[in-house]
């Protein structure tokens, strides 16, 4: 497949419908359509999910770096399958074999690297892996569809 450049903030919103506070993607650094994508998150201290995961030590969960991988996948599904601006929503359906492995603090930037590993029909199976500064914070293995919004 194609590959692409990178997206700024810009490009990322128009290709998910997240928004603040749950947007947890901030640039593409690269993407090869139909096979992997490098995206970040700056974390910051500003994060509302600071102000309880840990007053006084504050750590990323590891099932929001999972989601931050997850959106990843999603713009990588998106543009994949050219669904930008068409209303389609890429749904998690499943998470398998996450593991956490070191805590994400603030100041850290979050790569997240995610890749496709079986493609049926709508259903979709991605690998990701979010590290910070080359040392892995958290890996899974998630099931993704592709569907119309709720009525």
């Amino acid at each position: 497949m194609s590959e692409q450049g990178s997206y700024d903030i810009q490009q990322v919103l128009k290709a998910l419908p997240h928004r603040y506070p749950l947007l947890l993607v901030d640039r593409v650094k690269s993407m090869d359509l139909g096979e992997r994508i490098h995206a970040v998150k700056g974390v910051t201290m500003n994060e509302e999910f600071f102000q309880g995961h840990f007053p006084g030590a504050p750590i990323m969960p590891g099932v929001l770096q999972v989601e931050a991988m997850a959106q990843a996948a999603a713009i990588l599904g998106i543009e994949t399958l050219e669904l930008a601006g068409t209303g389609k929503l890429v749904f998690f359906m499943g998470i398998e074999n996450a593991k956490f492995r070191k805590p994400v603090t603030p100041g850290c930037l979050l790569d997240l690297e995610v890749e496709f590993t079986q493609k049926r029909s709508r259903v979709y199976k991605f690998r990701g892996k979010a590290s910070v500064e080359g040392v892995t914070t958290s890996e899974a293995e998630f099931t993704a569809m592709i569907a119309d919004p709720p009525a």
